[in-house]
């Protein structure tokens, strides 16, 4: 029963029981209430879906405005629900009408507590936010303190100029480590700038007639290729022999200045050309050491028979012997290639002791320890003898004792569908 308010006068029977002088419309309460928690599942499913929109993307402020909805509505849907229970101790179905209602009631009260589970979901997610996002603020300030150190040493050494001083591209400067798995990273990148840049000269060789078979052979003759698609990996062989020549050496078979640099000055070189184009950096100085490289390896690399085959002429050859660094795309390729190989070899320079470079030899027996080979799903049979490397497509490394395997193109395999 509905108690009455302090505004209606009470009458009392012989027995001392409560009676009104007129009748309450039970049905007309139950359903402005029924409404009243309509509109708030309403506007809660509203403020609900405006939360879930702030997650994506991430926004605090609106994930706060949002959240503060929520909690809003819920307070009101709880209010209603106290009040329906102080006017309702023990609801009793009088009705099939009032059955019906209860029924909606007690609906709406279970889809209140699916919401408020929810919300409590949402609030644990945006305080584990909240504390991720203060982290990483506390990682990008140490982060930035370091960038501003090393772009003062680089500045001292003359390695970074105005632009790159300028330039928001912090990410070419701090949170860089010097770790084996930094070395590891810019390795693979190395070979697959070998990988890439064997695509153009293969197209430069079809495109000039030759006969690809025979040019394979000739790089490394007698090799059996288990499939002929295979005999691109002595065009990434070629590739190798000569980028890397003189790898082992600190000026890398440069004509330059014989002064010691210290294990700190390569990892400075590393750092300031790592981020930049590696045209951007030959325009800035043509003759540095690093244009010097590409240079010297560029005429190694392309034969002068090679060049008058490929462009009809020699006046791009001519134009590099003189100093001069061409905007063509197949040299600027080739300055992809170039840059990748030079900052793997400042890199195996910067640690101490240094990164040590090795081959493997025609015909050695295959070892997993320190070869990896070319061709994937190969199959070995335990019962044969070993395979034999008929190519180093790629030298391997040794970091302490840490090995980077060669990669090699093995003879007798047979490979997987």
């Amino acid at each position: 029963m509905i108690r009455p308010s302090s505004k209606e006068s009470l009458n009392y029977d012989n027995n001392s029981q409560k009676v009104y002088p007129q009748p309450i419309d039970m049905n007309q309460n139950m359903g402005s209430m029924i409404g009243r928690i309509f509109n708030n599942i309403s506007s809660l499913k509203a403020a609900y879906i405006q939360l879930q929109e702030a997650h994506t993307p991430y926004d605090p402020d609106k994930i706060q405005t949002a959240d503060k909805l929520v909690i809003d509505e819920l307070t009101s849907l709880s209010e209603l629900k106290h009040t329906y229970r102080e006017r309702n101790p023990k609801p009793v179905a009088a009705s099939p009408q009032d059955s019906r209602l209860l029924s909606e009631i007690q609906e709406q009260q279970n889809l209140l507590k699916t919401y408020e589970v929810m919300v409590k979901k949402f609030q644990s997610q945006i305080q584990n936010r909240d504390t991720e996002i203060t982290h990483l603020q506390q990682q990008t300030d140490e982060a930035k303190h370091r960038k501003t150190k090393l772009e003062k040493k680089l500045k001292q050494r003359g390695l970074l100029n105005k632009e790159s001083e300028e330039s928001d591209e912090e990410e070419s400067y701090f949170s860089v480590e010097l770790t084996p798995s930094l070395f590891t990273s810019t390795a693979d990148n190395a070979y697959q700038s070998i990988h890439e840049f064997s695509k153009p000269l293969i197209n430069m060789m079809k495109a000039a007639g030759w006969d690809l078979d025979a040019a394979a052979n000739a790089i490394e003759p007698d090799v059996v290729y288990t499939r002929r698609a295979h005999k691109k990996c002595a065009f990434e062989s070629y590739i190798c022999q000569r980028i890397f020549s003189g790898f082992h050496q600190e000026n890398f078979s440069i004509d330059a200045a014989n002064a010691t640099v210290s294990n700190e000055a390569f990892f400075h070189q590393f750092l300031a050309v790592r981020a930049m184009d590696p045209l951007d950096v030959l325009s800035q100085n043509p003759d540095s050491v690093f244009g010097k490289f590409c240079r010297s390896k560029y005429l190694l690399l392309v034969h002068p028979k090679m060049e008058g085959s490929f462009f009809g002429n020699m006046d791009q050859r001519n134009y590099v012997m003189s100093g001069g660094h061409p905007r063509t795309p197949f040299y600027q390729a080739f300055l992809k290639l170039a840059k990748s190989i030079w900052l793997l070899h400042r890199l195996a320079y910067s640690f101490d002791p240094k990164v040590r470079v090795f081959q493997v030899k025609k015909g050695s027996e295959f070892s997993e320890i320190h070869m990896e080979s070319i061709v994937k799903n190969i199959i070995l049979d335990e019962n044969a003898e070993r395979p034999r490397v008929d190519l180093m497509v790629m030298p391997g490394f040794l970091i302490g004792t840490s090995v980077i395997q060669s990669r090699v193109y093995l003879s007798g395999v047979k490979c997987a569908d």
